[in-house]
């Protein structure tokens, strides 16, 4: 498979004067997804864990609701881009031939396509009762994101998802160019090892747009924390689902946007302290 990670030559300007060299980059490449051989997206993409992102996207997608619900997946190398070809039952291909779309966006785009007003805010699934959070357990998970991102530690181009749970820590994390990406990834690396998602949260390195709050939602996860601010969509979003949308998460703090009661709760508990 190809590597996620090039080298290209560059100039640099810098202190009055010119340099030459080289850069270490992301690639990024066309990611088609077809199932039972017909085309229903095409996204761009990082081309590392590519059956997790085959998975992931299945289940946000709503066009399956487990991985056992395909029935095969090929990840081919087409020259131009890469073809990830799965194959549903007649029941699965039958129900997706009738909502097929075609997707051809930029980078990690998670609507382009849709030809729909109510398919692009459509409601998303209510996620249920899950366990509190106090603040320092927030800040331990976030400030574990960056040391584990090894493509973003090269290249600074990279975004990032991953999962925390109080008992093990980072459970998974999945990089790429484009968010929705990386999210996908890491849905469907949970979704393979069968990881609870209520007792957990997913962490973010970009901002919450409303697919990403989707996405969230379909993965079953209840709190979702981010480096970067939400649109006001999503935070709507987000109070609907009932998750508990946490952003502006830094070094000295955070946000809460929608749902404060886990993390008001720890706190009402004595549980919390922040350093």
């Amino acid at each position: 498979m190809r590597d996620p990670v090039g080298t290209v030559d560059r100039l640099v300007w810098r202190d009055s004067r010119l340099t030459d060299g080289t850069r270490a980059i992301p690639e990024e490449t066309a990611l088609a997804l077809t199932y039972n051989g017909g085309t229903y997206a095409v996204m761009m993409g990082t081309p590392q864990n590519l059956t997790d992102f085959a998975v992931g996207f299945s289940l946000s997608e709503g066009i399956v609701q487990a991985p056992e619900e395909i029935a095969s997946l090929e990840i081919v190398d087409v020259g131009d881009g890469i073809e990830l070809r799965m194959w549903l039952s007649e029941e699965k291909a039958a129900h997706l031939s009738e909502r097929r779309r075609h997707i051809a966006g930029p980078t990690g785009c998670g609507l382009c396509g849709i030809d729909s007003i109510a398919e692009a805010v459509r409601p998303s699934p209510v996620v249920g009762t899950a366990r509190s959070f106090s603040p320092r357990e927030i800040m331990t998970a976030i400030a574990g994101v960056s040391p584990l991102q090894p493509i973003n530690m090269e290249t600074r181009a990279v975004h990032a998802a991953a999962f925390w749970t109080p008992a093990a820590g980072i459970v998974a994390l999945r990089e790429d160019v484009g968010r929705h990406n990386a999210l996908d990834k890491l849905a469907g690396a949970l979704a393979q090892a069968d990881v609870p998602t209520s007792e957990g949260m997913v962490l973010l390195t970009s901002r919450v747009s409303v697919e990403m709050v989707q996405k969230t939602a379909a993965l079953g996860a209840s709190v979702m924390v981010a480096v970067s601010a939400p649109t006001a969509l999503a935070v709507r979003m987000a109070d609907q689902a009932g998750i508990t949308l946490v952003a502006v998460a830094r070094s000295d703090g955070f946000e809460i946007f929608t749902h404060p009661d886990r993390i008001l709760s720890a706190i009402a508990q004595g549980t919390a302290h922040v350093a």
